[in-house]
């Protein structure tokens, strides 16, 4: 249970959420990789890799030297990239491709957060042009998210200014804390994956959702609650005044939808290749 309305002589609370397997089915990044290829920011082989990589983000999660690996490629593969054309891409596609992909368990927490008083904040690994329009769709309070450096030309150089990874979001969240007023003993975090343990182990309250191996170990090792969440269902069903239109998306299972996924951009690569011809 998630207590009553927070009593506002008391310290301010927060419920921190990773995004990506916590809150929305899929890897935030990773999934706006066909409206890249569509806008031009990259080709036909970084779509096929950032699927396949998704595919295996989606099966098996990804550890500490996996996540080091997809930080390096991502970094490299935005490099020279218009943050204002990547900003006008994530607007026009976010409805379409992020709503039909939030769980419908973790859009019911946030709203009783919200209800209990608390501030919702995700806290993602993920570059800020991507994370903060989904945490505005989602009715985030805040955002932590990782940060490229930008040069005078309005361009990504490649290189990281801000990793939201590991024990940077507790060091986040700690700042938040004391800018805020927040109690980070009474506060709630989320979290699939065992990078995020310095996280949750930062609140009174930490979940493990969706938890890869070593997550789901230690949360039992620590009495931790363990919340499975499978029900992908478009925003705007909960909240009817989204106006955006979106397919309705089932997944039966995430490894079955990612390889249809792969095999769908195989098939739309191969026919503009024979277009072109």
């Amino acid at each position: 249970m998630l207590g009553g309305v927070e009593n506002h002589s008391l310290p301010r609370t927060a419920a921190f959420f990773d995004l990506d397997k916590t809150v929305i089915a899929k890897s935030s990044t990773l999934t706006f990789s066909k409206s890249f290829y569509q806008g031009g920011l990259i080709n036909r082989r970084a779509v096929l890799r950032t699927a396949y990589t998704q595919f295996v983000f989606l099966v098996g999660g990804a550890d500490h030297e996996q996540m080091e690996r997809m930080r390096e490629y991502l970094s490299a593969l935005c490099r020279g990239w218009n943050v204002q054309q990547v900003k006008e891409i994530v607007a026009e596609t976010l409805h379409a491709i992020v709503d039909p992909i939030i769980y419908d368990e973790a859009a019911s927490l946030i709203e009783q957060h919200h209800a209990a008083g608390r501030d919702v904040v995700i806290v993602s690994t993920s570059g800020a042009e991507v994370v903060e329009p989904i945490g505005e769709l989602l009715g985030a309070d805040r955002v932590v998210a990782t940060r490229m450096v930008v040069g005078e030309d309005g361009c990504f150089t490649g290189e990281v200014e801000y990793y939201a990874y590991g024990p940077t979001k507790a060091e986040a969240i700690k700042d938040l804390a004391a800018s805020e007023g927040y109690d980070l003993s009474r506060c709630y975090a989320y979290s699939d994956s065992a990078t995020d343990l310095p996280m949750l182990r930062s609140v009174g309250h930490p979940h493990a959702v969706n938890p890869d191996r070593a997550l789901r170990r230690e949360a039992v090792a620590q009495g931790w609650p363990v919340l499975d969440f499978h029900r992908p269902v478009r925003l705007k069903q909960r909240l009817p005044g989204l106006s955006a239109p979106s397919r309705p998306v089932l997944l039966a299972a995430a490894a079955v939808g990612a390889a249809a996924a792969t095999a769908g951009l195989v098939w739309y690569v191969n026919r503009r290749r024979r277009v072109a011809a």
